[in-house]
This record gives structure tokens, C-alpha cells and sequence, in this order.
């Protein structure tokens, strides 16, 4: 099979499509012939070196395509389901891959759309649950327009929390679309938030990792009521939760998505779709920072 590799640290230039032999699903597991596959920003962190010290390796967390082989004891799902999930061996990007954690594709969506949903959906909701969200609170979002912000806005709305989230101008009516309250970040955002929040906020999430933890302490009132997906120092130095999937993942949202979307209630827009070899410009537009949805590798044929 084809499949995204490197073979050394370094840019967008060290990535190399591949042949490897084929995987196959262990207990529990199953193979999909992949038709789209996300690109995160965990992709480029992996790629110089800054995740695992190992090489080469290989590319991807989260696909969608067409189920074509079982592991032992799967009983779920049958060869041809059009499914999506987690790749646990991180090689998603490739023509077959391997799922741990899967769900159908929502009616709605086509591959593309599905293939985007599992990081941004799961990291959300395990942000979310580790705060403890819930109807009637109120939660800020610190980089709310991106692919895990948005998803948490929707995911938090969707509890019945009131939301109030950070972004530059220009984003400000896609968050009031989502449901959530407006406001700029930068200097003057606890001024700002507390226009909207006068006793301040229940529980502040951390999404960009900008060096505003000090504030939003301020505002959730103690660091107990924050976490930050983004700023790992930051959260040493200040006693917030600094979450992780490796301290255990909220799967279970990949089970529970489906019904949001096609109540209309949760979207996270494709912003632009990619050949599987032309993943290194996929990685180009994502380090650009100036990517609002998700950015996507399209694999195979994309009928179904």
C-alpha cells in the first residue's frame, strides 16, 4: 500500500509517500480502505521531532473510508460500512489503515467530512468532561475558531452551557453561528469578557495557548476551572490540567456525534482537500496558522 512517511526530522520536505505492507486489524480492531484522512497540527509537531524520537515513521490518527476486514471478535460492523475512527499506530494517511475506536459515517457527510471529525470531536469532549460542563454553566474558549475550538463551542452549547469565545474580528460572526458570545483576544480580554461576565466565567478552556492562563484563572476563579490543550508550561508553572489523550481519550464521542450532525447541531467545515501526495503543501497551509476548518488528505476513490 501507499502510505505517508519520513525518514528524517525537519519541514514539510522530509515527507515521502511510500510503499509498506499491508496492515492488518488485531482483536477488536478493523481495516478500512481509506478514502480521507485529517491533517492536524500534531502532524507537524510529530514531523520535527517533537513527539517521538523514532524513524521513520508514519502519518495520521483519524480516517474514513469502507470497511474490508475484520479483526476477531468484531461484530459491529461488516466489510463494505462506510465507517471513521482512530488509527492508534499513527498511520491513518495511507491507502489502508488500521481502527481501534469507530463510528458510522453520519448519513450527511461524505468521507472528507467524516475523516475531519475524530481529533477535533474527541479532544473537545475530553476537555469538556474533565471541566465538568454542564447545563447552566458558563464556559470561555481561548481560540475558539479553530478546528477544537469550534467543536467545543458546539459541544458545550450543545449541553446547554452559555459560551463566550476568543478570536480575532474577523471571526467573530462564525462563533455567534455557533452559538457562542464574541470576543477579541489579546490585551484587554479580561476587561472584555467581563462585560459579558461581570462574576467572571464557571470554566475557561484553553485552546491556543497564548499565555493568557493567568487571566482566564482570574476569571474561572482558580486554576481547578481550567485546562489547556496548547500551553504545557504555562500549566506547570500555574496548576492548571494540561490535557492529554495518552491520560485516556473520551472515545465515546465518536458514538454520539452522528446525531448532532444531522440534527443540525454540530458542523467543522473541510477548509481544503489534498491529494495523498501532496501532503507536504497539506502541512504548508496548516503551519500557516491561517486555516480556520480542517484541512484533508483524499485517498482513493471517493465515490460512497
Amino acid at each position: 500500500m501507499r502510505a505517508v512517511r519520513f525518514s528524517r526530522f525537519g519541514g514539510p520536505e522530509v515527507l515521502e509517500i511510500v510503499d509498506l505492507p499491508d496492515p492488518h486489524p488485531g482483536p477488536g480492531q478493523i481495516r478500512i480502505a481509506v478514502r480521507a484522512a485529517g491533517i492536524n497540527a500534531s502532524d507537524w509537531k510529530k514531523r520535527a521531532g517533537l513527539m517521538d524520537p523514532e524513524l521513520p515513521q508514519t502519518m495520521g490518527y483519524e480516517a474514513a473510508g469502507y470497511v474490508d476486514e475484520l479483526g476477531e471478535g468484531v461484530t459491529d460492523t461488516a466489510p463494505g460500512d462506510r465507517v471513521f475512527g482512530f488509527c492508534d499506530e499513527g498511520a491513518a494517511q495511507a491507502e489502508l489503515a488500521v481502527l481501534s475506536s469507530y463510528a458510522p459515517v453520519p448519513p450527511s457527510l461524505d468521507f472528507a467530512g467524516a475523516a475531519a471529525l475524530p481529533a477535533a470531536v474527541e479532544t473537545a469532549t475530553r476537555a469538556l468532561d474533565q471541566l465538568g460542563v454542564r447545563s447552566g454553566g458558563t464556559l470561555l474558549v481561548n481560540g475558539a475558531s479553530g478546528s477544537v475550538g469550534s467543536a467545543a463551542v458546539q459541544l458545550a452549547v450543545a449541553r446547554g452551557a452559555r459560551v463566550i469565545g476568543t478570536a480575532g474580528p474577523a471571526n467573530h460572526a462564525y462563533l455567534r453561528s455557533l452559538g457562542a458570545e464574541a470576543v477579541t483576544y489579546g490585551e484587554g480580554l479580561t476587561d472584555r469578557v467581563r462585560a459579558l461576565a461581570p462574576d467572571g466565567v464557571g470554566h475557561a478552556l484553553d485552546v491556543a495557548g497564548s499565555g493568557v492562563l493567568p487571566e482566564l484563572i482570574a476569571l474561572a476563579h482558580g486554576p481547578e476551572h481550567v485546562v489547556t490543550l496548547a500551553d504545557f508550561s504555562g500549566a506547570q508553572e500555574h496548576g492548571v490540567l494540561f490535557s492529554r489523550g495518552d491520560s485516556g481519550r473520551a472515545v465515546h464521542s465518536l458514538d454520539g456525534i452522528g446525531a448532532l450532525i444531522e440534527s443540525g447541531r454540530f458542523a467543522l467545515p473541510v477548509t481544503r482537500t489534498f491529494p495523498l501526495d501532496g501532503v507536504a503543501d497539506a502541512h504548508r497551509a496548516g503551519e500557516s496558522g491561517r486555516v480556520r476548518g480542517k484541512l484533508v488528505l483524499l485517498v482513493g476513490d471517493q465515490a460512497g
